[in-house]
Parts: structure tokens; C-alpha cells; sequence
């Protein structure tokens, strides 16, 4: 029969695997709820966004200020990974070029009284 204390730890690892990754989600939705646009990613982008998000949210929140006692699970802890998760996919979106649309000719040059409006990565362009 294994080890009482070693089905603790496990059930306590298994716990806190569950509670990362609801938290994970529901802080990726979060972020792409409050990101305009299309958003990389499925279901498990959103959580692995939400997780890494948290972390970087927490520990910057913890390397400013130690006096707290930061767990996600926690409306400081949420807003926290929150803004951690939205910095990491407006970051993501700025290296990927999303953000960055130029307005250009089918020749590959600069059209004057072109105007570009941005739709994901899509852009169209109309003549003013």
C-alpha cells in the first residue's frame, strides 16, 4: 500500500495543477477580452498565455512591493495576471508585425491618399 503521505503530496500536486489551469484560462480570457482584434491561439494558447501571464504579473507585483502575500487566486492576484497576460499579447503583437501596417501601391510603393484600416492582419485599403 503506497504511502499516506505521498498520496498527500500527490493529491495536493493535482490540486494545484487544476487551480493553475482554471486560473490560467480564466486570466487568458481575460486579456483577449480586453485586447481589441484577433487573438493567436486556441483553447490552449489562452490558458498557457493566462499561466505565464499570471507569473509575470505576480512576480513584478511581488519584486515592487514584498509586504503583500500574492496568491492568484485573489482580486489583486487576478488583476495582477490580468495585465501580466495582456502586456505578454500586446507584446506578442507588436514583434509579429500586427499592429504595424503600411500603406503601399501594388508596385510596393508609398500610394499618396491611400488610408489603411486594420482588420487583424488584414488591411484594406481606400482611396481618399
Amino acid at each position: 500500500m503506497p504511502d499516506s503521505n505521498l498520496m498527500a503530496i500527490l493529491q495536493q500536486a493535482a490540486h494545484e495543477l487544476l487551480v493553475w489551469v482554471g486560473f490560467g484560462t480564466l486570466v487568458g480570457l481575460a486579456a483577449k477580452g480586453l485586447m481589441p482584434g484577433r487573438d493567436p491561439g486556441g483553447a490552449v494558447g489562452t490558458m498557457l498565455m493566462g499561466i505565464v501571464g499570471s507569473l509575470i504579473g505576480c512576480g513584478v507585483l511581488l519584486l515592487f512591493n514584498t509586504s503583500y502575500k500574492i496568491t492568484p487566486i485573489s482580486p489583486i492576484g487576478f488583476c495582477a495576471g490580468t495585465a501580466g497576460a495582456f502586456v505578454l499579447l500586446l507584446f506578442y503583437r507588436l514583434l509579429s508585425n500586427s499592429y504595424i501596417v503600411e500603406a503601399v501601391d501594388g508596385n510596393g510603393n508609398g500610394k499618396a491618399g491611400t488610408t489603411v484600416t486594420y482588420y487583424g492582419r488584414r488591411s484594406r485599403r481606400k482611396a481618399a
